[in-house]
């Protein structure tokens, strides 16, 4: 990179180290996390950055005046909110920070799968209302089970380290990257993990050829009953054969951290009543996707976005 000033939009709430950390290696910051959608494309005149959460889509149409535009950065995970192929034919590069929270995921789709084999969060509710059982509430050993892990990008790597240590099998599967496959896990085809797996957790990017990725077919190919678990993207999972499968018995429990409408008070009939089922049974648990959201991941995003910039060159 030059010594040259170059500068960066942010247009979404991030953590104030970000600004230090920009400085430190060129860049100056402009922080305007309240400006609508609509401003954006008018705004970005001039920049020669723009680091973005999920206030909005970013498209051709966004950058069409943004003419010295070196970057798009993604402080999260996924970048399925930027016209990738637009960017591309920019030349401007696309930087995602997936590595900043792949421990905060691995922990805590190892959380819900804990509450889910071990009741925790039902017979929680139910020793809150005086309700004492404990045979109704025994559960199952993560140890001996054999775990089907659904893409192996940094997510997936990090639920692997996390559960390591628990005496399972882990199987791995991931159709875009297959060489990332370590020696943590066994390398597996989707058919394998169907055959074979007693837990299986997504890790998928949402693409166009991943919508609804887990359909019906998916979950009546396994062999076994299924604890389910999503940290993904909502839009993998067909969330009506998801409650079809949990009221055949085919999936045993699930844990989701995203929905496919995330939000609530826009559920189209079928979402709605997709969402009450999930809602009121009591193995199904939901977070309202926070599986990457810790105070130490905010800090880790920005570490990993200003690294990744500072090997740009800026001019």
């Amino acid at each position: 990179m030059t010594n040259q000033i170059a500068r960066c939009l942010i247009i979404d709430e991030i953590h104030p180290s970000i600004f230090e950390m920009l400085q430190e290696i060129g860049i100056e910051p402009d922080y305007r996390p309240n400006i609508l959608p609509g401003e954006v494309r008018e705004a970005l005149q001039g920049f020669d950055g723009l680091i973005v959460r999920s206030k909005m889509r970013i498209t051709a149409e966004t950058l069409g005046l943004a003419e010295q535009l070196k970057f798009v950065a993604r402080a999260g995970a996924g970048v399925d909110n930027i016209d990738a192929a637009a960017l591309q034919e920019r030349g401007i590069a696309l930087i995602g920070a997936n590595e900043g929270n792949s421990q905060a995921v691995g922990e805590h789709t190892l959380g819900m799968l804990l509450s889910l084999m071990r009741h925790i969060s039902t017979s929680h509710q139910e020793v809150k209302q005086r309700i004492w059982l404990r045979e109704e509430n025994r559960g199952e050993e993560i140890s001996g089970k054999t775990v089907g892990i659904i893409g192996y990008g940094n997510m997936g790597q990090s639920l692997a380290k996390v559960l390591s240590g628990f005496g399972c099998r882990l199987l791995a599967y991931d159709r875009y990257c297959p060489d990332k496959i370590n020696d943590l896990v066994e390398s597996a085809s989707l058919e394998d993990i169907q055959a074979e797996a007693d837990i299986v957790s997504l890790h998928i990017p949402y693409t166009a050829d991943n919508h609804r990725f887990a359909d019906e077919a998916f979950f009546k190919a396994f062999s076994k009953k299924i604890w389910f678990l999503n940290t993904a993207r909502g839009e993998v999972v067909d969330q009506g054969a998801l409650v079809s499968s949990l009221k055949e018995g085919k999936v045993k429990g699930a844990g989701l951290d995203v929905l496919e409408n995330e939000k609530l008070k826009t559920l189209s009939p079928d979402q709605k009543q997709h969402f009450d089922y999930l809602a009121s049974a009591s193995n199904v648990i939901l977070t309202p996707h926070i599986a990457g959201w810790t105070h130490e991941s905010y800090i880790k995003i920005n570490q990993v976005l200003v690294a990744k910039i500072a090997q740009l060159s800026i001019s």
